[in-house]
């Protein structure tokens, strides 16, 4: 097992192993006021200078598989597109998600049922052609706003490993999420809170090109079009260890 730094050294026996690969962080700048009401209550929009950030992050999920048993044939790998944003809790910073479209019927079952996170369905493909990515995705989900994104990027030369302190860091260097739930009042947030805790080695970020996109992601959470372009980094494929949901 790789020798990881305190920082994202597990503090207990991990649930879960995957490898993330294809990946592509597009984030934006917002005002906080625009994406405070879509924290439940307890939680705080973690801010990096006064400013808050939201993220659409398509990658590929593979290698996944309880820790201690073997894969599971067709159930191992499936394409992942979120959006996300980040906040904190008892000055614990983290990711929260607005959506998570995935194409694994069953991975967004057990996401949504055992890790009450806000998985659909979605029909999704990443493929890559002369170091060029594509990700195409339209949601499937029933009852949930309809959403389609395709976009097109080139990884560039591989950046420094992001310092504590850089915006890079902040968007990207991320080992706790939060999820509400269930609330027992439909369309409200609970105000039950779980942290969930990944930890894998740092990103090794690259430069990337944008050629093509269009999304529908963002504007489907009723949030405005974000002005311009994204600020954008590449990443290396890497594993990642899961551990389990605690109630904070």
């Amino acid at each position: 097992m790789p020798d990881f730094s305190p920082a994202t050294h597990p503090r207990r026996w991990p649930l879960m192993r995957q490898r993330w690969s294809n990946l592509l962080f597009a984030h934006w700048p917002l005002p906080p006021e625009v994406l405070h009401p879509y924290l439940p209550p307890r939680l705080e929009l973690d801010l990096y200078e006064g400013q808050a950030w939201l993220g659409v992050v398509p990658f590929t999920m593979s290698h996944i598989r309880p820790l201690g048993l073997p894969a599971v044939p067709g159930l191992s790998a499936l394409h992942e597109l979120n959006v996300r944003t980040y906040a904190r809790l008892d000055g614990v910073p983290g990711v929260w998600f607005l959506s998570l479209d995935a194409t694994q019927p069953l991975g967004v079952w057990a996401a949504r049922t055992l890790f009450h996170l806000p998985y659909l369905h979605a029909r999704m493909q990443l493929t890559g052609s002369g170091g060029t990515l594509r990700a195409t995705a339209e949601r499937t989900h029933r009852g949930a706003p309809a959403a389609t994104f395709a976009a097109a990027w080139t990884p560039g030369a591989a950046l420094p490993l992001a310092q504590p302190g850089s915006l890079a860091h902040f968007l990207t260097e991320r080992y706790q999420l939060y999820t509400a739930g269930p609330s027992v009042r439909p369309g409200q947030h609970s105000s039950i809170i779980w942290r969930g805790r990944l930890w894998h080695a740092p990103w090794q970020l690259r430069t990337a090109t944008l050629q093509h996109w269009s999304s529908t992601l963002i504007e489907s959470h009723g949030l405005p079009t974000p002005v311009g372009p994204p600020l954008l980094y590449a990443a290396d494929a890497l594993d990642v260890w899961v551990e389990e949901l605690r109630r904070v």
